[in-house]
């Protein structure tokens, strides 16, 4: 997955500038119809903006001031950087934010189409017209306040003993509110053929566990603030001050308990430390507290015998709280989820409440987005292939695929080149990379298979309770798989989604249609543009397979070693290097970059980079030493 944020002119502009710096200076480092409900007030989608055919290099934002071999970021993108100030109700701007501005247009004009013309019932221009316009419907979603919710605020209220909280809590996986712990189907990392029962930790409302625990300025602040933000969804839910201030604080430490017991993010990064496969008799006594049948038989998952625990030490304390935390907090516990998870459906004031808090306080946001990019991103995320079908149907060419599937052909031969030049890689080790390598299974714009949602009913009479039956809905999708062959047409993507991503599992790089466009990605494009773009894109997703956590599974998908002890010693010794240059970059005073945890992005990025110059040195464009725009490759 791509995580980076540049500006394209950084990748575009090294396949014909770098090459031409001397190799001692380095540059610096630098996603039956009722009648129509009125919509909220927002104005009519503008067109896409135009879309320069054949581009070449963007000169303009360059800044020609500075040496590129002395600073080659700040050449590529000073220009840029200066002219596209971060907007008010982003937390960061790159070229990925400015592509996915572009598909917001389309996308909008597609939903905007839809909810006026919704279609016959039960088609996909009906559930994405609906799901949109009852997520637009303000007026509608103001006067019902938290009546779409009140059975669930019933069920936790009607808690009396363990067994009615076991009840809830299972209930909690169906309605996705991330409540205590998580259970659900995935492939099984050591036989990738198979479907597995997996339960792991979860629960915290905060995004990390260091926040609850460290002692320093931010975290503190950080805890402040939440404790706030939990007091003020409880009292517009109608609680008095002392008992909204009461629950929040009961609401933290249950939460601080569950971070105590929670591995870090560098921690659930080794796939082997969390991949504990036994049996539910074996489970049900390390964690005695939990009905585990009750838990699974709730998601339709009765049938299973093993469970793969991520994290076992997790749920024996979860299994703790469930005895020794009193029902009135978990009560608050199981509220606090529920309003948090559906703020965004609920009142205006409690999507203010959830922005001021998670977007402005975490992640710095000046404004929050206006309210049709933040349900299209709902409706994307309920209906993505329904709505994909829309999409691709508009943005997305047989021949943009085609030049796409050569792009990845080139990056794969440049890549088993690369292989083959290792020097410190035994002759065996390079046998099983590179039959890794052929192996990959590309999916390049949407799937061959598109999802099927004729169980999922939409309606625009309730924004809140489309996404209540989308969750059940998802829930009961997953379980489902589990006793099927592994489906290796699915996709983990939306493809309007401006991203990439490598799955391990299925030994695959996958590549949406949203992120095959300018500027990363032009058929008609300079190749220098194609490589330094989406090729750098391509190459990232390619290393990923090869990367610390990528390398541990083999051509098959399994979690299982291909590499000579020999091999492993000097790629541990490679990237050793890498995370102490990361760790070393401090990109605000006293905070610096956690190279163990980028660790996978890193190695992904360098990669990337070099495999798209060395597939871009093979195209014909560099080999007859073009000139464009003044610069040569």
């Amino acid at each position: 997955m791509i995580v980076f944020s540049r500006s394209a002119a950084f990748a575009a502009g090294l396949l014909l500038i770098g090459s031409g710096c001397g190799p001692t200076k380095q540059p610096a480092a630098k996603a039956a119809t009722p009648a129509a409900a009125p919509m909220a007030a927002a104005p009519t989608a503008p067109p896409p903006p135009p879309v320069k055919k054949g581009v070449g290099i963007t000169t303009a934002n360059f800044d020609t001031s500075v040496d590129p071999c002395t600073d080659f970021f700040q050449y590529a993108n000073g220009s840029w950087i200066k002219n596209n100030p971060i907007p008010g109700a982003e937390v960061r701007w790159g070229a990925f934010n400015e592509l996915a501005d572009r598909n917001n247009a389309i996308l909008r004009n597609l939903l905007e189409t839809a909810a006026k013309t919704p279609g016959a019932a039960g088609t996909n221009q009906q559930k994405v017209g609906d799901y949109f316009a009852a997520g637009m419907d303000t007026m509608s979603i103001e006067k019902a306040g938290l009546q779409p919710l009140q059975a669930e605020l019933a069920r936790i209220k009607s808690i009396k003993t363990l067994g009615d909280l076991q009840k809830v809590l299972a209930h909690h996986q169906v309605i996705g509110t991330g409540a205590l712990f998580n259970l659900g189907v995935g492939q099984d990392d050591k036989i990738s053929t198979q479907y597995a029962v997996f339960a792991g930790q979860s629960g915290l409302g905060l995004p990390d566990k260091d926040m609850y625990l460290k002692d320093d300025k931010r975290s503190e602040m950080v805890r402040g603030e939440y404790r706030k933000y939990l007091t003020q969804i409880f009292k517009l839910s109608g609680e008095s001050d002392a008992d909204a201030g009461k629950h929040a604080n009961a609401v933290f430490a249950l939460e601080k308990r569950l971070a105590s017991a929670s591995k870090g993010r560098v921690e659930l990064r080794d796939p082997y430390a969390n991949y504990n496969k036994m049996s539910v008799a074996a489970l049900s006594k390390q964690a005695p507290n939990f009905n585990w049948a009750l838990q699974l038989q709730e998601i339709k998952l009765g049938t299973a015998k093993e469970i793969i625990v991520g994290q076992p030490k997790f749920l024996a304390e979860a299994s703790t709280l469930l005895k020794t935390v009193g029902i009135a907090d978990w009560q608050a516990y199981l509220k606090a989820k529920l309003l948090s998870s559906f703020a965004g459906t609920l009142p205006m004031a409690y999507t203010q409440a959830s922005f001021d808090f998670f977007s402005k306080t975490l992640n710095g946001a000046k404004a929050m987005q206006p309210r049709w990019k933040r349900i299209l991103r709902a409706t994307d995320g309920a209906l993505g292939e329904a709505f994909g079908q829309l999409y691709v149907e508009k943005a997305f060419t047989p021949a943009a695929k085609k030049r796409a599937q050569e792009l990845v052909q080139n990056l794969q031969l440049a890549f088993s080149k690369r292989i083959d030049q290792l020097d410190w890689m035994t002759p065996a080790t390079k046998t099983e990379a590179q039959k890794k390598l052929r192996s990959f299974t590309v999916k390049i714009g949407y799937p061959d298979k598109w999802k099927d949602y004729s169980a999922l009913k939409v309606e625009r009479s309730s924004y809140a309770a489309n996404v209540l039956r989308a969750r059940e809905w998802g829930t009961l999708d997953n379980s489902s798989k589990f006793g099927k062959p592994v489906d290796r047409l699915e996709w983990g993507m939306t493809p309007p989604t401006v991203n990439a991503y490598y799955n391990p599992g299925m030994n695959e790089i996958v590549f949406p249609a949203g992120i095959l466009q300018p500027p990363f990605y032009d058929p008609n494009a300079d190749d220098a543009v194609n490589y330094g773009g989406i090729g750098a894109v391509i190459g990232h997703e390619i290393t990923h397979g090869f990367d610390d956590q990528g390398r541990l599974y083999d051509a098959q998908g399994n979690l299982k070693s291909w590499w000579t002890p020999q091999d492993s010693t000097q790629f541990a010794k490679r990237t050793g290097i890498i995370d102490r240059q990361y760790s070393a970059y401090s990109p605000l005073d006293s905070v610096f970059v956690n190279g163990k945890l980028t660790m996978g992005e890193n190695i992904a990025d360098i990669g990337g980079l070099n495999i798209a110059y060395g597939a871009f040195k093979m195209a014909p464009q560099f080999k007859n030493n073009q000139s464009y725009d003044g610069l040569t490759p």
